[in-house]
């Protein structure tokens, strides 16, 4: 076995094995929730293309850090489907059946989601944040970030991808994740790349409590397990 192959087998084996299984006997139905993510976005794409949709989906998914607080929480939820229309969507397609399919597997389908908003939820609290530090600081921004339509499942992903790769030993997969991020702000300093900064921010401190906990279960149980999660 070539050292390219150990190491392939060494970061991503653990990951492969989960997924395999269940793809192979129940091949779509192991994913329903990733599966009506995707039908989500997809409808909603079609819906805000429309003269008569556009104006609904910014009213029920659009969040901009102008708008009161308690309205973006409100459209926080559906605003992770709601495709940015300034990209292709089939790139939010793609990460969302990729992504989410794996974590819904490995994860089960409410942890899924529960990272997945929790990682969005950050970036759009950070926003706010942002544009109070002002865009002389470091991860500041300006004023004008407030009116930004800010939607998609970017964010989303990137903690799902790092949550993953911390959970099942890719390590530097998830490393790679994360200095990408870094880079998308050092090259751009945009709103949504320091978004995904501040998501993989909430995610990481998602993984200490997560290991606190399992180390503290382990003390009393005698096991070490992190893996096994599936619901």
């Amino acid at each position: 076995m070539s050292t390219l192959a150990r190491w392939a087998r060494a970061e991503w084996g653990l990951l492969y094995v989960t997924v395999r299984e269940p793809l192979l006997k129940r091949r779509w139905r192991a994913v329903p929730m990733t599966i009506g993510a995707v039908c989500l976005t997809a409808v909603v794409q079609v819906v805000q293309n429309q003269s008569w949709g556009f104006g609904f989906v910014r009213n029920v998914g659009a969040v901009r850090a102008e708008e009161p607080l308690w309205l973006a929480l409100l459209r926080t939820p559906l605003s992770l489907f709601v495709p940015a229309l300034d990209l292709p969507v089939w790139g939010a397609l793609a990460q969302i059946l990729f992504v989410f399919g794996i974590a819904e597997i490995c994860l089960g389908w409410w942890r899924t989601l529960a990272v997945a908003y929790i990682a969005t939820l950050a970036g759009t609290l950070f926003a706010r944040v942002g544009i109070w530090l002002g865009p002389e600081g470091l991860l500041g921004l300006p004023g004008s970030d407030a009116r930004v339509v800010d939607t998609g499942p970017s964010a989303a992903v990137v903690g799902l991808a790092v949550f993953l790769g911390w959970r099942y030993g890719a390590y530097v997969t998830a490393g790679v994740v994360v200095a990408a991020m870094i880079v998308e702000v050092l090259l751009k300093g945009n709103l949504a790349g320091k978004e995904h900064l501040a998501a993989i921010a909430a995610v990481l401190v998602l993984c200490a409590v997560s290991a606190l906990r399992h180390r503290r279960r382990a003390g009393t149980t005698g096991s070490s397990g992190l893996p096994p999660i599936r619901s």
